[in-house]
């Protein structure tokens, strides 16, 4: 495994431990009731939804195969990236698959423990209508991450076909 890759796992560790205590607070130390909003501070508020479907609320149905369905798709996701990450030698690609990695396997503990995903960060009063948590934004944070990575790449591939082609 490259130096990258074993960072991208720590990382990954470091999301499902910020993830799962997050949701432990919530609902073991606040007892956040379902669908009670609190303010934070300015537009920020706390807001509990059980979320059965997959990040964001997208895809909701209530049916027990769906939680094992979504459960063992996270899973198997979060087992190629961790294959792929291995080889990983770019830091932004690495910590982009190590966000995702540990997005995916926070909201699948919580899918197994509890049938539904905790949601709790609730930015709505910024027109951002979902209800989401660290996992899910770990998830949407390293997607951007790839993207950027991807362009980054691209860029590179061409300058160095420029110059080879200059050559």
């Amino acid at each position: 495994m490259t130096r990258q890759g074993a960072a991208a796992m720590g990382l990954a560790a470091l999301v499902i431990l910020l993830d799962q205590a997050s949701k432990y607070w919530v609902l073991s130390v606040l007892h956040l009731p379902q669908l009670f909003s609190t303010p934070v501070i300015g537009p920020f508020y706390l807001t509990m939804v059980w979320n059965p479907g997959v990040s964001f609320g997208l895809l909701q149905m209530d049916h027990r195969l769906v939680r094992w369905v979504l459960a063992a798709f996270s899973v198997g996701v979060a087992l190629f990236l961790a294959a792929w990450v291995r080889a990983a030698t770019r830091p932004l690609f690495a910590s982009a698959l190590g966000l995702i990695i540990g997005g995916a396997i926070g909201n699948v503990i919580d899918r197994i423990r509890f049938g539904a995903v905790v949601d709790f960060l609730d930015v709505s009063r910024l027109h951002f209508p979902w209800v989401f948590n660290v996992a899910d934004a770990a998830i949407n944070v390293g997607i951007a991450c790839l993207l950027l990575d991807m362009l980054i790449q691209d860029r590179r591939e061409r300058a160095a076909g420029a110059l080879k082609d200059a050559a």
